[in-house]
């Protein structure tokens, strides 16, 4: 059952709350008005009620829509896992009476991971399209001006060796038969234990990869060779099982629903770790890097590889995504992309979404470089965009040169230069460097409630300046 908006204070918290009220947070007063907004918490409630048929109605009672909301904005603000955001509600009067806890009890941090998993990324949209609606509202953000640009967002993987994604193979194979042999009658399956043959077998790897002497290739090779028997083995092994139970000859004597929750796994994992060995061989034995498909993570399969030209970072592991800002710091909107497209694919859907926010196209709209192609001027101009500033690659015409030299071309690039400070704000104030949730759905909620919180405190921000700066009455 969700749990409403409107609770009794408790009597005993009454002088506590009055002191409590005292303490001033110059960060988050100004973002508290903001988030009582009542679509913002309707938004949220709704997305609530979906989890189970009668959840407005029965069950236990759950967060109630205000506190989450506040909640997963305080731990994009700070940076915090879900076990922090817990600890520090619970030892902080400030954050408890900014998240509207006060004196009830905290959930833990599974409730909070299980509770924030509801808010899916449709909802995460329908709760930003509403906070830049605030920002319209409030005079923040008029889109009149438009800036675009892409970043990588890594997502929350090691560096994906061929030795560690065998050792995750090895690991995740055996845990899962560990635990079918643990439901089934003795005897039933038997599961020979390897992880420290295993770890040995890595750290060989990578001191063999580290060294340059001669004899270390045929070393790592050796070591290699191991690695694939022991992960063959584990193979096979669970290949046999899963045919004992298609045939019915695995006895359950334990719980057969956990049981059949680890054959799930087993059929899930198994294809995962013979691609995993097919483009280990392919690169060991037959030079051949690039294989197609290559895996990069067991936990997050949504990963992929991104070449942004960076010296320090050539190659990055997540998802490309593209950030478009109005005036005063808002972003108005943003997109995760399939794979390494150019960024030229990507202005004419920031011109479209741009359009259907704010009912109209920007009067000025710019990128970087990246974003150039004499299509895409065409079409901003076709589409009513008064002034394009897109810089063009290469050798210039003089025409084109001229064009470039231009006061109003100035300015507008030196402006487009600010969504740079923007995206740098995104990853490290805010979190969005590394999006921690699991899953492609976890990725992209993770990267929305970045930008939420973001545009909360660009609005917030907005607002003090100009009160600061009001001329006295």
């Amino acid at each position: 059952m969700i749990e409403t908006t409107s609770r009794q204070s408790w009597l005993g918290y009454l002088p506590l709350a009055r002191q409590a009220a005292l303490l001033k947070d110059d960060l988050l007063d100004p973002v508290d008005k903001l988030l009582d907004d009542p679509a913002l918490v309707e938004l949220v409630r709704q997305s609530l009620a979906r989890r189970y048929p009668r959840s407005t109605l029965t069950g236990r009672p759950g967060m109630a829509p205000d506190r989450l909301l506040r909640c997963c904005v305080m731990k994009h603000l700070k940076g915090w896992s879900f076990r922090d955001l817990e600890r520090e509600l619970r030892s902080n009067l400030v954050y408890r009476r900014f998240t509207h806890y006060d004196a009830d009890e905290t959930p833990d941090f599974s409730t909070f991971s299980r509770t924030f998993a509801l808010l899916s990324p449709a909802v995460t949209g329908q709760i930003h399209q509403r906070v830049v609606g605030i920002a319209r509202e409030q005079g923040v953000a008029e889109g009149r001006k438009l800036r675009t640009d892409t970043t990588v967002v890594e997502t929350n993987i090691h560096h994906p060796t061929d030795s560690t994604l065998l050792g995750d193979g090895i690991r995740v194979l055996s845990r899962s038969l560990k635990r079918l042999a643990a439901e089934c009658q003795e005897g039933s399956l038997k599961v020979v234990e390897g992880g420290r043959a295993v770890k040995h077998r890595l750290l060989e790897i990578c001191r063999a990869a580290q060294s340059l002497t001669p004899a270390n290739p045929q070393r790592l090779g050796n070591s290699y060779r191991q690695l694939l028997g022991m992960t063959g083995s584990v193979v096979r092994q669970a290949g046999t099982a899963l045919k004992d139970w298609e045939a019915g000859g695995m006895k359950v004597g334990g719980n057969i629903v956990q049981a059949e929750v680890q054959i799930r796994q087993l059929r899930h994992f198994l294809p995962w770790v013979k691609k995993v060995i097919a483009q280990t061989r392919e690169r060991l034995w037959k030079g051949n890097p690039q294989a197609p498909d290559k895996v990069l993570s067991r936990f997050e399969e949504h990963t992929q590889v991104i070449r942004k030209g960076k010296p320090d970072k050539p190659t990055e592991l997540g998802r490309l995504v593209r950030i478009d800002e109005v005036e005063h710091g808002v972003v108005s909107g943003f997109q995760v992309q399939e794979g390494n497209a150019a960024d030229t694919q990507a202005w004419i859907p920031a011109l479209e979404q741009h359009e259907a926010l704010f009912g109209q196209v920007p009067w000025l709209a710019t990128g970087d470089r990246g974003f150039f192609s004499a299509a895409n001027e065409r079409e901003a101009k076709a589409q009513g965009v008064k002034k394009v500033a897109l810089p063009a690659r290469g050798r210039l015409s003089t025409t084109r040169a001229e064009r470039q030299k231009q006061r109003w071309f100035r300015r507008a690039l030196r402006w487009r230069a600010g969504i740079e400070a923007t995206l740098g704000n995104l990853k490290h104030p805010f979190g969005m460097a590394r999006a921690t949730d699991k899953g492609e759905s976890g990725f992209q909620r993770y990267v929305g409630w970045s930008i939420i919180t973001k545009n909360l405190f660009s609005i917030a921000r907005w607002g003090v300046q100009r009160r600061d700066h009001a001329p006295p009455r």
